[in-house]
């Protein structure tokens, strides 16, 4: 009988855990649609959605989102995922901002808008954890594995970068891998 009560608690525990996470994540989703604020447990970043809109043209819903690297954030509020073939050939630059079409068969066409500043260096391509990442003057920059991948470059590589001019980013895009 003991061990029926304590697990009929654990459950009812469970349950009020879930309906305040649920109240939690509602009143956070509020804020980022009130504010423009990307939260992130890690660090927050301030996402710029100015002069962006979502609306419908014919059958197609249309979101213009900010690429934060590996999704886009809406206008709306919501994030969505990106091919990252897409975004590593199109050399997408953190804080770019991009439109995405989505027609009535669930097609998603991307399309860019309004591309940041952005200034190219040269890096040194490396691998920690299974991540590759851009290493210079002691900083770092995630990649996008497909990037590497799409530019045929092998670790220790000099690539030269792609990233925010004015803004401070924890991703860049691969321009080009300069040869030996």
């Amino acid at each position: 009988m003991k061990n029926k009560n304590q697990v009929k608690a654990i459950k009812d525990f469970i349950i009020t855990a879930e309906k305040s996470l649920k109240n939690a994540k509602k009143l956070l989703a509020d804020l980022i649609k009130e504010n423009w604020v990307d939260i992130d447990f890690n660090k927050t970043v301030d996402l710029d959605t100015s002069g962006l809109h979502s609306y419908n043209s014919e059958d197609s819903q249309i979101i213009e989102w900010v690429f934060t690297w590996e999704e886009m954030y809406g206008v709306d509020g919501d994030k969505y995922p990106i091919p990252a073939n897409y975004a590593s050939k199109s050399k997408m630059v953190q804080w770019d901002k991009l439109k995405l079409t989505i027609a009535p068969n669930g097609r998603m066409l991307y399309k860019q808008i309004s591309p940041i500043e952005r200034e190219t260096t040269v890096w040194l391509l490396t691998e920690d954890k299974g991540k590759y990442q851009a290493v210079a003057d002691w900083k770092t920059y995630d990649l996008l594995t497909a990037a590497v991948t799409h530019f045929g470059a092998n670790i220790w590589d000099n690539i030269t970068i792609i990233i925010p001019k004015w803004k401070d980013a924890t991703f860049a895009a691969i321009d080009n891998v300069i040869a030996k």
